[in-house]
């Protein structure tokens, strides 16, 4: 795909309902790959896209507020709270505060640094949590509940293109449910589910289309260009695995509600596209070259030009279509990241 540049005013800087009506006050771009063709709706009109007989899945995973104040030495930092890790550590992301109340990227460690952290807990930098970069840290944290810490004191992660602080609830999409076992939840906002409302998901079933849950907790977004994701926590459950299967053998289509949902799918997924229920660990990253095997369709947000997702959609629609798709977006007008409009890739 030849890459595009994404001029600054179309980031969404503010959530939908602050733009229109509701959350689901955004536009909605499809592509067709068998047809090659491009049309423009509204979200709303997501129902009669579908059909019965097709699955949408999606990610219940919660938002948690991740970003926390701390101080490296003299030097304020904020820290992003990643990923826990089994053995209890957690992967953060150490960035520099700005003016804007937003943060920069600065360079990652040293090693055995100490971060202060409000109420005299404090978290160790250990070492990169990868060889390909020192972006991510894994870190021991000296509270004893991490998830309840960031409750009390952190709050969601944002950056510059978003125009101020908004309350956690802005973050969570209504399928999001606290995870039963350990609290926790992604570092940033599976937001491709962001514009659904109760009254959509209503009347998607009503039409026959079925949801079916999936879990996967986000870590934060890569901050390089291609920076393939990390390793991440995932479940499908039985009868999510159970309605994939069913609608593809009666000729149904699944439809994953955002890449977060075609990673944990293809991770359950045998070579011949068949689910089983599965969890733990996913290191999958989905390339042309690889191609999905359990997905037949994407809802998803519009994705930087330079991120490692774009990739995934290739997988997914093919070059061209996905060139097309994205130079409509630019034409049009449509909005970029977590508060922006959406887009539908069809078979």
């Amino acid at each position: 795909m030849r890459l595009l540049s994404v001029p600054p005013e179309l980031s969404a800087r503010v959530p939908a309902e602050e733009r229109g009506r509701g959350r689901d006050a955004v536009r909605l771009l499809v592509g067709r790959r068998a047809a090659g063709e491009v049309a423009h709706h509204a979200f709303g009109e997501l129902p009669r896209l579908l059909r019965a007989g097709d699955v949408l899945v999606v990610n219940t995973s919660r938002t948690l507020p991740a970003a926390v104040d701390g101080r490296l030495g003299e030097k304020p930092v904020v820290v992003h709270f990643s990923t826990r890790q089994d053995d209890g550590r957690w992967t953060v992301e150490l960035r520099t505060p700005d003016a804007r109340g937003t943060t920069l990227p600065r360079p990652g460690g040293p090693a055995g640094a100490v971060v202060g952290l409000p109420g005299g807990e404090r978290l160790v930098l250990q070492a990169p949590l990868s060889a390909r970069g020192e972006r991510l840290w894994v870190a021991a944290a000296s509270m004893a509940d991490p998830v309840a810490y960031l409750h009390r004191y952190g709050r969601p992660i944002r950056y510059g293109y978003t125009e101020r602080d908004q309350p956690l609830a802005a973050y969570q999409t209504v399928f999001s449910v606290e995870s039963p076992d350990d609290g926790l939840g992604s570092a940033e906002m599976p937001s491709a589910g962001r514009p659904f409302t109760a009254v959509l998901v209503t009347e998607l079933v009503s039409r026959g289309v079925q949801i079916a849950p999936i879990t996967l907790h986000t870590g934060v977004a890569s901050g390089e260009a291609y920076e393939p994701p990390y390793p991440e926590r995932f479940s499908v459950p039985p009868s999510t695995a159970w309605l994939v299967n069913a609608a593809r053998a009666g000729g149904g289509r699944v439809v994953a509600v955002g890449t977060t949902v075609v990673r944990a799918l293809e991770s359950a997924a045998d070579v011949h596209g068949v689910v089983r229920a599965a969890g733990g660990w996913t290191d999958l990253v989905i390339t042309p070259g690889r191609g999905v095997r359990a997905v037949d369709g994407l809802l998803t947000g519009l994705h930087e030009p330079t991120a490692s997702h774009l990739l995934m959609l290739e997988a997914l629609a093919g070059p061209a279509l996905l060139e097309q798709v994205y130079g409509e977006a630019v034409c049009g007008g449509y909005l970029w990241h977590e508060f922006g409009d959406s887009n539908l890739l069809l078979p």
